[in-house]
């Protein structure tokens, strides 16, 4: 049996649970090899099962490695739990209230994060694919014209995505963020149909073979910015050197802080200073000044400090880490692009 379905049965032994309850796509994925297109419910027992959709059932047939059943009613799969002889059932914590409803009345529920445990640690596999995905997103980037053929913010966003799928891609791993000038100071800024003004930043990412990537660069132009975006470069590389198994997440977003409140920009470092990655671009744990997380091996992070000076701009950089004896960068993008 998978070693992830393996892993799961332990931990539902442990708490005495006898099945878990996956509806997450990405979560189904993980477990199975199959991406539901349409609703999936997925039971970890020892004798797992996906309940598909009819329009999914081809696709799940050919791309599950646990058995795939035509979903008919709740119901149906309430009474097969039942005449199975299971009383205790384990939910993921993002399992839909409508979902919960129909089985609490038949069930001792709990929510558990046996899943995000497993997906915390990359397997050689999954590190290679978001590599990939890396390496498809900084070669689309490196592709862009963006002093010779500015364009709008939009334009630019439209011809990344494209160039990102001609690569390889399957498509963007989050809406692409391409903004200037003072929207800059937006972390979330959304791409408008303006002319680049300066600076630019851009935050980027790719899925290749279900995997995500994650970029961000920011091009500066007169002294003030320089200044900023030498303040954040510090923060990033500094971060990504202290980086290393046994720490807390926690003290990695301190190292990024401390430099940046050093210098007087605290209050403008309004995010964490990353998350982990995978199959869904946000994954556990993050890396706030709240969460204490061990860092281990096989952990694949971000490592994105920025300060924002509200209607001025704001300076963002970000790679992706993979956690082995230390942090490693993926890709090979400098951070300075000129």
């Amino acid at each position: 049996m998978d070693l992830h379905v393996n892993n799961i049965l332990n931990d539902l032994e442990k708490d005495d649970f006898q099945a878990y309850l996956l509806t997450q796509f990405t979560n189904v994925e993980y477990v199975s090899g199959y991406r539901p297109t349409s609703f999936a419910f997925c039971i970890i027992k020892e004798n797992p099962i996906v309940y598909a959709s009819g329009m999914d059932m081809e696709l799940a047939k050919n791309t599950s490695s646990i058995e795939v059943k035509e979903y008919e009613s709740y119901d149906v799969m309430i009474n097969e739990l039942k005449e199975e002889g299971i009383k205790c059932l384990a939910i993921e914590p993002a399992l839909p209230f409508s979902t919960f409803v129909r089985f609490r009345d038949d069930f001792e529920i709990d929510a558990k994060t046996y899943i995000d445990k497993q997906r915390m640690i990359k397997m050689p596999e999954e590190i290679k694919k978001i590599a990939k995905a890396t390496e498809i997103a900084q070669k689309s980037f490196l592709q862009l014209d963006i002093l010779n053929n500015p364009g709008t913010e939009k334009e630019v966003a439209f011809d990344l995505v494209r160039h990102m799928i001609e690569n390889g891609a399957s498509k963007e791993s989050f809406d692409t963020i391409v903004t200037s000038g003072a929207s800059s100071s937006l972390p979330h800024a959304i791409p408008e149909a303006k002319k680049l003004s300066q600076p630019i930043l851009i935050d980027w990412g790719a899925i290749f073979d279900g995997y995500c990537s994650d970029n961000t660069r920011t091009m500066v132009y007169s002294e003030r910015q320089q200044e900023i975006w030498d303040i954040v470069a510090e923060a990033h590389d500094k971060a990504i050197k202290a980086v290393k198994p046994g720490m807390k997440c926690c003290e990695v977003d301190k190292v990024a802080r401390d430099i940046i409140s050093g210098y007087g920009y605290e209050d403008k470092f309004i995010h964490s200073t990353g998350h982990s990655l995978g199959l869904d671009i946000h994954e556990t744990p993050g890396f706030s000044l709240r969460d204490k997380t061990i860092i281990e091996e096989g952990m694949v992070i971000t490592v994105e400090p920025g300060i924002y000076l509200e209607g001025e701009f704001g300076v963002r950089l970000e790679d992706t880490i993979s956690i082995s004896k230390k942090g490693e960068v993926i890709g090979d993008l400098p951070l300075n692009i000129e």
